[in-house]
């Protein structure tokens, strides 16, 4: 574990390798799991405004699920999660040709809405723990549905570049990069 700008980050964010490969895994991180993904609060009354420009990427079932259990759930750990389709996947996916997407994600990509997606799942497999005392941590989160990921591509962080500067900014980003170059982390 490292301190990175007054975050626990973990060396394997910086040294493992991950490729998200949807013609391996099919999206699966959106339908298995036993609770929604991570929501931050702010988001919320974003998916709410932007319902309407995301819903027709939807299923049916997704657009039930969301009217029927509001934008975000409150999971038995008593986090703030998506609302799920029959305790299972995402209420916020569609399946394309047997492909799990994300609808808000897609709607974001064809300039219907501002929201690209719960950062939770931009960073995936970065899962950020916010401690007692208000500081997070970042780790690496290893799921046997993104086998198909692990161990090709570009380190962790360098893939996540994107999400990790939405969530963190430049800087922390920056440091990332040289704490991993400290480390002796080849890309």
């Amino acid at each position: 574990m490292l301190d990175i700008d007054g975050k626990i980050v973990s060396k394997d964010i910086l040294t493992e390798r991950f490729a998200c490969d949807l013609t391996q895994c099919k999206g699966i991180c959106c339908v298995e799991g036993n609770a929604g993904a991570p929501l931050l609060e702010d988001e919320v009354p974003i998916l709410e405004r932007e319902f309407e420009a995301y819903r027709p990427y939807l299923s049916p079932e997704g657009v039930r699920s969301i009217e029927t259990q509001g934008f975000a759930v409150t999971d038995e750990d008593g986090d703030l999660t998506t609302p799920l389709i029959d305790r299972a996947e995402c209420a916020y996916v569609a399946n394309d040709n047997g492909v799990t997407l994300c609808g808000i994600e897609r709607a974001f990509r064809e300039g219907k809405c501002g929201l690209m997606k719960p950062v939770s799942c931009h960073l995936y497999p970065i899962r950020v723990l916010t401690f007692g005392d208000g500081s997070q941590g970042l780790t690496y989160h290893r799921w046997s549905v993104c086998a198909a990921a692990c161990g090709k591509g570009d380190p962790i962080y360098k893939a996540l570049r994107e999400p990790i500067i939405r969530q963190f900014g430049e800087e922390f980003y920056h440091q990332l990069d040289i704490a991993a170059q400290l480390l002796g982390v080849n890309a």
